[in-house]
């Protein structure tokens, strides 16, 4: 045999063993795909001018168009809405300044994750809501905030329900009036695109100090074609307190002449 033959044997002899050797090497678990980022839930990016709401609190008397002073405590009941929304609710009965709390809370949580911690400032959410600085509002802001934590509610609007605070965690440092404030992501849900309404915030704002004209804007804006109601039903939706019809009567036409003129002077129509 030559000698270039010979090498050519060696060769395969050592190639026969890396296979036999190779194939008695346990096998390398695959590798498994990279896991699905999850998946991000943020709020709809309504503009600055409008507050985002779901229908289902606008049509019902969760915010309640009631005056200030004490407040009743509800265990637990089915709070008066209209067909095809449900709201059962446990804790201090919430007004129209809840509302406007919440509402600022939503306004600035839109702009990230659901679930995340909101860093933001009681001057911050004190300017969003149009008030000043001052210790008294920052009180009034504490309580609210304060409310909207400690409640329990069960909504049912459309297809979905939501069981949970209106606000899942909130901080504060003292010091620095610095908040941080969570929003269950599980809201997400009331904000199906026909299933929440962006409120005219400047005419909202400028009915401030009347609850009941805020709770009549509110409700007609979340009605693409608003249709006839009876007082009484208007009465029951608002979580009015007034005992007399007749003096509700009296309420009614003050609050909706109220409406007209905010929404004339702010370009946005309104008639009754």
């Amino acid at each position: 045999m030559t000698e270039r033959g010979s090498l050519l044997d060696k060769l395969k002899r050592m190639q026969e063993r890396n296979v036999r050797g190779k194939e008695a090497e346990p096998s390398a678990p695959a590798a498994e795909p990279a896991q699905q980022s999850a998946q991000v839930i943020r709020l709809p990016l309504w503009p600055e001018t409008v507050r985002g709401v779901p229908n289902g609190l606008l049509r019902s008397a969760l915010f309640g168009a009631i005056r200030k002073g004490r407040r009743r405590y509800i265990s637990g009941e089915d709070l008066a809405a209209i067909d095809g929304v449900t709201i059962r609710y446990k804790g201090e009965r919430l007004d129209q300044g809840d509302l406007d709390v919440w509402e600022s809370v939503l306004h600035a949580v839109r702009l990230q994750e659901l679930g995340s911690q909101c860093h933001l400032t009681s001057y911050a959410l004190l300017k969003l809501m149009g008030k000043t600085d001052t210790g008294k509002n920052r009180a009034t802001l504490q309580a609210r905030i304060e409310r909207l934590r400690a409640n329990a509610v069960t909504i049912k609007q459309g297809r979905y329900s939501y069981i949970g605070g209106l606000v899942d965690e909130a901080y504060k440092d003292e010091e620095t009036q610095a908040w941080v404030i969570v929003v269950n992501p599980k809201l997400h849900a009331l904000y199906a695109a026909d299933q929440f309404t962006q409120v005219e915030w400047n005419v909202r704002h400028a009915l401030d100090g009347k609850p009941l004209a805020q709770w009549l804007h509110s409700f007609y804006a979340s009605h693409a074609k608003p249709y006839p109601m009876r007082i009484e039903t208007l009465h029951e939706l608002c979580g009015s307190e007034t005992v007399r019809m007749d003096h509700y009567r009296q309420d009614l036409r003050k609050a909706l002449d109220a409406v007209t003129a905010a929404c004339e002077a702010h370009g946005e129509g309104f008639s009754y």
